[in-house]
């Protein structure tokens, strides 16, 4: 199994190379937004049993990069449900879908 991205694999594919935006308000801040909204997006995440594998650490680290480069009145869910690569690297873990 996988792990989430770090902080460290953000900051390089964003090329950062200052601690200046580690904070959490700042680039952690947006690695842990990008992995809650994946968990979201799974649905019912049972954080004791429930490990991430490749495809899902990757559309975490995929979607931290779109939160951090998107503008600032993006919202999240409208990033993680309009990008088509972020939906086939959950294609086929989601274990709720939304009913409209």
């Amino acid at each position: 199994m996988a792990t989430w991205p770090t902080l460290e694999a953000l900051k390089q594919t964003l090329d950062v190379t200052s601690d200046d935006w580690d904070a959490a308000h700042h680039l952690e801040g947006i690695r842990q937004a990008a992995i809650a909204q994946v968990k979201l997006d799974v649905g019912d995440w049972d954080e004791a049993s429930d490990v991430p594998d490749d495809s899902l650490a990757r559309a975490a680290h995929l979607l931290a990069v779109r939160i951090a480069k998107a503008p600032a009145e993006a919202v999240v869910a409208d990033i993680s449900h309009n990008d088509p690569a972020y939906e086939r690297l959950l294609k086929g873990h989601r274990r709720r879908f939304a009913i409209a």
